[in-house]
């Protein structure tokens, strides 16, 4: 018995154009306001110039870029209807191998960054930012692509952590190692109390709820005024210290610093070098954590409930722990890293915790592949580096992060990295028999 496959016909060369006239005038509509028409300064005064030239230009690129898509897509889809009807499937034994010298190349490359570009501020401070991302991207993909709970209002526990640790120290006077442990327990609390109302709801309501609750979080840190300092934040937050060595100059009548200790001559980059490697162990423990996490029965029921709900509940699991379990960990991982921000900038304000810093960890995690360890690396990377170069075309930076961002989701609809390892593996034994058994 033969099984037929109907595609759809391929389209013709004026379907193809009738499409791409189509993106074209899109382009022109965005395009006018956005690049033809611009304001300078005339005197103490704004003047309307344009820029048809330009304008012109990104009308064609846009044309000619959505011809060049359709016949990609084309010759994709032939591809692999071509592989359906041979019933052929595309080795992918290498891959795992591939994916760990990737994983243990970025690991080296991290490692190896304060040794050769130490003294390059800049980059050190750019890479301290992509591992704050990561750290957060890790945290978040727990609720998301391992559990399935899709969470809009997760920058609400890193302002939590942050803000916990700003209040603990200048009111308190406690240390970054003091106060780490009880902020993210603090931003695990708030898990718990995000989490219990919402265990009835998935999909978009749940989505709803965690995009209120950020914004319920914000507003009370603008208006509390008395704890969070309202609008002008809280400043003066300590930085962490080596086993309580700061990172001054040295002086004959204060306390010990590290460059005293250690007989070193003082350089503000010996501080910029401490926070990456501190952002860099906090990050690998993060991990660590989710990876052996992964493989015990809660990672194992997180995965479970992310694939159906339903069965899980008819197997008697107790899905309410599991999604608490998820909101707690994940905002406790979200706040620890809000702790190192802080620390990090010693002056945070409600504006470091908007709405658009959880769209962008949220788009970390999607466009790395949800559940995916390393791609949440490689799409920090994209995110965080993609405004950095784009920082020679300032008018275009925002242009050029969201073509980048469209342009993954059509080449890599499932994330970059969508391949991810089971957890569970079945008997080296156990394959060879069914093969045996196949054959």
């Amino acid at each position: 018995m033969t099984a037929v496959i109907q595609t759809s016909h391929a389209p013709t060369r004026s379907e193809r154009l009738k499409d791409a006239g189509g993106v074209a005038f899109v382009a022109l509509v965005l395009g006018i306001p956005m690049i033809g028409l611009t304001t300078v300064d005339a005197g103490g005064m704004l003047e309307v110039r344009t820029r048809w030239a330009a304008l012109g230009l990104f009308i064609l690129l846009a044309f000619l870029g959505r011809l060049l898509f359709s016949a990609l897509g084309d010759q994709l889809r032939a591809r692999q209807r071509t592989k359906a009807r041979l019933g052929s499937a595309p080795a992918s034994g290498s891959r795992p191998v591939l994916l760990k010298a990737l994983g243990w190349g970025l690991l080296g490359l991290s490692l190896a960054l304060p040794i050769f570009w130490g003294d390059n501020r800049y980059v050190i401070d750019t890479a301290t930012t992509v591992l704050i991302y990561i750290m957060l991207g890790w945290g978040l993909n727990v609720v998301v692509g391992l559990a399935g709970l899709l969470d809009l209002g997760y920058v609400a526990f890193y302002a939590v952590g942050a803000y916990s640790y700003a209040l603990l120290s200048t009111q308190f006077g406690w240390g970054f190692w003091e106060a780490l442990p009880v902020a993210g327990g603090a931003a695990a609390a708030f898990g718990l109390l995000l989490g219990w109302p919402t265990l009835r709801l998935r999909g978009d309501y749940l989505a709803i709820v965690t995009l209120g609750f950020g914004e319920i979080i914000r507003i009370i840190l603008v208006n509390w005024t008395d704890l969070s300092g309202g609008p002008n934040g809280i400043s003066s937050i300590p930085r962490p210290t080596f086993f309580g060595l700061p990172f001054k100059p040295p002086s004959d009548d204060g306390p010990a610093t590290f460059a005293g200790f250690f007989g070193l001559e003082y350089v503000p980059e010996q501080r910029v070098v401490f926070l990456y490697c501190l952002i860099l162990a906090l990050a690998l423990l993060t991990n660590l954590f989710v990876s052996r996490m992964r493989k015990l029965p809660i990672g194992r029921a997180w995965e479970a409930m992310r694939e159906d709900e339903i069965a899980c509940k008819a197997l008697g699991m107790n899905v309410t722990n599991v999604k608490l379990s998820a909101f707690a960990l994940g905002a406790m991982l979200g706040g620890f890293a809000g702790v190192f921000f802080a620390a990090r900038q010693g002056f945070i304000s409600p504006e470091s915790f908007v709405f658009s810093e959880s769209a962008i960890i949220l788009a970390i995690v999607v466009l790395g592949g949800m559940g995916s360890q390393l791609g949440v690396v490689l799409a920090s990377l994209v995110l965080v580096l993609i405004p950095e170069v784009g920082r020679d075309f300032a008018e275009y930076r925002m242009l050029i992060f969201g073509a980048a961002m469209i342009l993954i989701m059509v080449w890599k609809p499932g994330g970059l990295l969508s391949h991810r390892e089971p957890t569970l593996k079945a008997p080296s034994s156990f394959i060879r028999q069914s093969k045996r058994e196949a054959a």
